[in-house]
């Protein structure tokens, strides 16, 4: 099991590139990678499952997963988005759902005073990085 990585605005497992944390910039995420198993049955293929804690004015840059995301609300509410799609906030027990080819141009804290955490499960390929920032 991964130990909790700090990461600026983003989630990002593993060897993958940090995102720096500027001074004045948002709060760092926090993640922590819960299971990973490959999917035998689809070649090339694992599930990924993290959580994510954004602390109190948390910001994600805008990204890409190049996988299946399914997200699952656990504390306080985040606001999300891909391109093309409304903005959504989010509460315990709410989902989202985001596809590989979809871009995540909004992930946010919703509070600037209180904590959100949630669970993400990645279906992806085995050497794609979890998350790839979009210019």
């Amino acid at each position: 099991m991964q130990s909790v990585k700090r990461v600026g605005f983003a989630f990002v497992i593993g060897c993958a590139a940090l995102v720096a944390n500027t001074a004045g910039a948002a709060p760092q995420a926090i993640v922590k990678e819960l299971m990973t198993k490959p999917l035998p049955e689809y070649q090339g293929k694992e599930a990924l499952m993290i959580s994510v804690e954004y602390p109190p004015g948390a910001v994600d840059p805008v990204h890409r997963h190049d996988a299946h995301a399914y997200v699952y609300v656990l504390e306080g509410s985040i606001v999300m988005q891909v391109k093309g799609g409304k903005a959504v906030t989010l509460k315990p027990g709410d989902t989202f759902y985001e596809g590989p080819d979809d871009i995540h141009t909004v992930g946010r804290n919703a509070s600037n005073t209180k904590r959100a955490k949630f669970i993400v499960l990645l279906l992806k390929d085995k050497d794609k990085p979890v998350l790839t920032p979009v210019k």
